[in-house]
């Protein structure tokens, strides 16, 4: 018997805003000219991302509902009824691969829970990205998310993942709020080995992209403002 449930489609957004087109493949303007149902983190800046994809589709037609932190999860759950009465959904990140350091994962969990079928489309993740011109061990990673904001305890954690890339020849990812970019880089070259290998990358896939590999000791001389800029960082101690 023939599986009659929509499909759940995970579209991956721009890291900025550039052209959708110059970052996204294809793929994802034909899967958003067939969808009316969306999973979003914010209305506005997904019907003005739905109609940069695709101009002639009508924003009429659209039916979001919106993931953030206010949703309950009584909400949640009722999320997924579309695909279930046959009508295929898109999630959205507000920006790169949604259900990667993204919401969506609650939703990717529940269709699997429902047997629906998950389609991951191509996109940009700065995770990867960063990652793949790091120069650092792409064949054991770990994705940490953001550090603990207190001073103290930051500088813990970053010790504990520099034993940790040391132990297992592992490449340590994290992020942090845009703004306090340049409090974290002075953390860490003020607290880890000065040879640890220490990669910065911001304004990934824009024209003002910067990524750099250099030792903890050479960003104390850092000289590039990386305010309110996103940002992937990556250490690794060989």
């Amino acid at each position: 018997m023939m599986n009659s449930k929509g499909k759940l489609y995970l579209i991956p957004t721009r890291l900025g805003d550039n052209p959708p087109l110059e970052v996204l493949p294809i793929s994802i303007k034909k899967v958003i000219e067939n969808l009316d149902h969306y999973i979003v983190e914010n209305e506005k800046t997904a019907r003005r991302f739905i109609k940069r994809v695709s101009p002639n589709k009508s924003q009429q037609s659209l039916r979001l509902k919106v993931l953030n932190k206010y949703t309950t999860e009584i909400e949640r759950n009722t999320f997924l009824d579309t695909c279930l009465e046959g009508e295929s959904i898109g999630l959205l990140s507000e920006a790169g691969c949604p259900a990667i350091a993204d919401p969506g994962a609650d939703i990717v969990h529940l269709a699997h829970q429902k047997d629906i079928r998950v389609v991951p489309l191509v996109g940009p993740s700065s995770i990867l990205l960063a990652l793949m011109s790091s120069g650092m061990n792409g064949q054991s990673f770990t994705f940490n998310g953001y550090l603990p904001v207190d001073k103290s305890e930051k500088k813990a954690k970053l010790k504990n993942l520099e034993r940790l890339s040391q132990e297992q020849k592992q490449a340590q990812i994290f992020i942090e709020t845009p703004y306090r970019n340049m409090k974290m880089l002075e953390d860490i070259s003020q607290t880890l080995h000065p040879n640890t290998r220490v990669c910065v990358a911001c304004d990934l896939t824009l024209p003002t992209e910067y990524i750099r590999t250099k030792t903890a000791k050479e960003w104390s001389n850092n000289k590039e403002d990386l305010h309110k800029r996103p940002s992937i960082f990556i250490i690794q101690k060989d």
